[in-house]
């Protein structure tokens, strides 16, 4: 497992702007970050190395990683910020988590496990590359994350860590003070628990990244099926939501619309298209439109056309246009 772990580009972008707001200039450490665009993956010990450093810089800060994560943006988490943000409630932007860690480190660690009447995300413990302060950041990050976006601002129930505790009753009174919670160290995972009821909390909140996002996919399915009505409308939205789940079917789609199957491949029918036509336009399009932003890794928009692997995606594209994807992202 150690070897594949990486963080995603973008998230190294967190550190750069914790630098600006200590006002360090940091050269060194700024030369490296340059060298990794958002879509590129960053191997963790190098992640871990320019952690340490930075940290290094500023002695006196008391849980830098603390300090470092709080400052996270949607644009820090990549795709699977897009997708958190456009989730309907945290069970939702869970789900989406889930699916989409492997963009943002390159495998699939998390697990999620009921404890009572509590939800909890688990880490393991046996991905030794990770250390205190690589943990500390993402685990801030996240509960910052999820104070900005949900109402009601929900606080964890217990936060753990598989490493050992910091040296002084300060530091150690100082995590819990971040995260307003129990907080247990050298534990067997590294974990959130937080009450289920949070589950169903609206995520009501989103960001001009994510508008963007949502802009292109609109574009896309105009193209897709333009002389739509408000049918056709409703369904091509629900298409947009249901792909980034890898949820598409045609009963899937018939229950969320209130219509039993044969009636919506009546409807299809009428139109002059199939269901199978109708998801492959759809996804060709939103393809051409993601090729065109290149903060999207091949990946990422596999990902989000509803594809578990890139390599299913460039089959589908090679079919739609007689073309591989990265063809036609050169030419964009």
């Amino acid at each position: 497992m150690t070897s594949v772990i990486r963080v995603t580009g973008a998230w190294t972008q967190l550190l750069g702007d914790w630098l600006d707001h200590e006002g360090l200039s940091a050269p060194a450490i700024r030369a490296v970050l340059a060298r990794w665009a958002p879509e590129e993956m960053v191997p963790l010990p190098v992640w871990n190395e320019l952690l340490a450093q930075a940290v290094a810089l500023r002695p006196q800060v008391l849980a830098p990683g603390l300090a470092i994560g709080a400052g996270v943006q949607p644009r820090h988490i990549g795709v699977m910020g897009y997708v958190v943000l456009a989730s309907g409630n945290l069970g939702e932007a869970l789900l989406a988590y889930q699916r989409y860690e492997r963009l943002f480190y390159g495998v699939d660690l998390v697990t999620v496990v009921v404890a009572g009447a509590d939800i909890e995300i688990r880490w393991p413990k046996d991905a030794p590359l990770f250390n205190q302060l690589s943990d500390s950041v993402g685990l801030a990050a996240l509960i910052t994350f999820l104070r900005r976006q949900v109402d009601s601002s929900p606080a964890a129930s217990l936060i753990s860590f598989v490493h050992p505790a910091p040296a002084t009753a300060q530091e150690r009174a100082h995590y819990e003070a971040f995260f307003g919670c129990a907080v247990r160290f050298a534990d067997s995972y590294t974990r959130v628990r937080f009450p289920a009821s949070y589950l169903a909390m609206p995520m009501p909140h989103s960001d001009p990244s994510l508008r963007v996002l949502l802009d292109r996919q609109a574009q896309a399915l105009l193209l897709a099926l333009p002389d739509s009505d408000s049918f056709d409308r409703a369904l091509q939205q629900l298409l947009v939501k249901l792909l980034p789940e890898g949820a598409v079917s045609l009963p899937r789609v018939a229950r969320e619309l209130c219509v039993s199957v044969r009636t919506l491949q009546r409807r299809l029918d009428a139109r002059g298209i199939t269901w199978q036509s109708l998801l492959d336009r759809t996804r060709e399009q939103l393809a051409r439109q993601y090729l065109a932003d290149h903060s999207l890794s091949l990946g990422d928009i596999a990902l989000l056309l509803g594809f578990s692997e890139q390599s299913a995606f460039n089959r589908a594209f090679r079919r739609w246009t007689g073309q591989v994807p990265l063809q036609v992202r050169r030419l964009l």
